[in-house]
């Protein structure tokens, strides 16, 4: 009995080739990435992660701001200990991001809700509350600087009729800083508001419907399927304006123009004290070991935020 062998049938012959040309088209796909990453991952190296190395370096040294160079050790740090000013910064910065960070969050969130359906206008009255967000922050404290002006300011003017003609909302030390928080919120919700909708337009449709149809009302819908698909946004929302609200524009530009930490230091910073230290009293060295240590709470309580929440997912689904 003779045997033979069957050829390979023309399929396998050419599997190898089909193989080949989809391994180069994944490896052309991975160069184009890299290649559109490259410039963030140089310009966050350059601009971000080289500055953080040197001012490292540099909080280790007393340095006058005309290029004396003292090797002090480890002195900036513990003059921190004393340092009442810088308490009182943090104080500040501390109330500023428990009180901004809810409030942006609920405000941001109920406009997105509002305007999630579309109606006639929709364009313009979402391009109205995002606004805001394009003008740069030195316009936008400018802007509200003229209108809370003592006396003479728009707003002073609008509450005469009700007796509060004369009051300074910059000027007082008990108003400035709740009124460096509205402005705040109205300049940052427009961006958080964006940041939501494109969250909310991840939640099938079908889930809401079929919610409905079971005897869901508004607010069942709502909880038991809109805000546990919203959790990763609403996680990104809360981390991104509690970094912004501590280093952020608006934590030095806005307060800058308005008020430059007064009255009575009411509504100075810690960014704000940092470029005092810095670039008024040239004390370099201790403004660099400042900065490392306001970095480094930054990223500690960054770390426990994904710890607790799982990244905003809360469970292990």
């Amino acid at each position: 009995m003779v045997t033979t062998t069957a050829p390979p049938s023309k399929p396998v012959a050419r599997a190898l080739p089909a193989q080949k040309r989809g391994m180069t088209r994944k490896r052309r796909e991975a160069l184009a990435a890299y290649a559109f990453l490259a410039p963030d991952t140089l310009g966050l190296l350059i601009f971000v992660a080289l500055p953080m190395v040197l001012a490292f370096g540099v909080a280790f040294f007393k340095v006058d701001g005309f290029g004396n160079y003292q090797y002090v050790g480890l002195a900036n740090y513990k003059l921190m200990a004393g340092d009442d000013q810088l308490l009182a910064s943090l104080k500040v910065t501390a109330i500023y991001v428990v009180t901004f960070v809810p409030i942006a969050f609920v405000v941001s969130f109920a406009l997105a809700m509002l305007v999630r359906n579309h109606f006639k206008g929709i364009g313009w009255v979402r391009s109205a509350f995002f606004l805001p967000n394009v003008v740069s922050l030195v316009v936008v404290g400018l802007i509200w600087q003229f209108l809370l002006v003592d006396k003479r300011g728009a707003l002073s003017k609008l509450l005469a009729p009700l007796g509060l003609g004369d009051v300074s909302f910059l000027g007082t030390p008990s108003l400035a800083l709740g009124t460096y928080v509205v402005i705040s919120v109205w300049f940052l919700m427009g961006y958080q508001m964006l940041v939501f909708l494109a969250g909310l337009k991840d939640v099938p449709r079908e889930l809401e419907d079929a919610a409905s149809i079971d005897g869901a009302g508004p607010w069942q819908r709502f909880r038991y399927v809109i805000w546990p698909l919203l959790r990763p946004t609403s996680f990104f929302v809360v981390v991104n304006s509690t970094i912004g609200a501590v280093t952020g524009l608006q934590a030095f530009d806005l307060v800058f123009v308005l008020t430059k930490g007064g009255p009575a230091r009411a509504t100075s910073t810690v960014v704000l004290y940092i470029y005092e230290q810095a670039f008024t009293f040239n004390n370099m060295g201790y403004a660099a070991a400042l900065t490392t240590v306001v970095v480094a709470i930054l990223v500690l309580c960054t770390g426990l935020m994904f710890g607790v929440t799982r990244g905003g997912r809360f469970d292990e689904d």
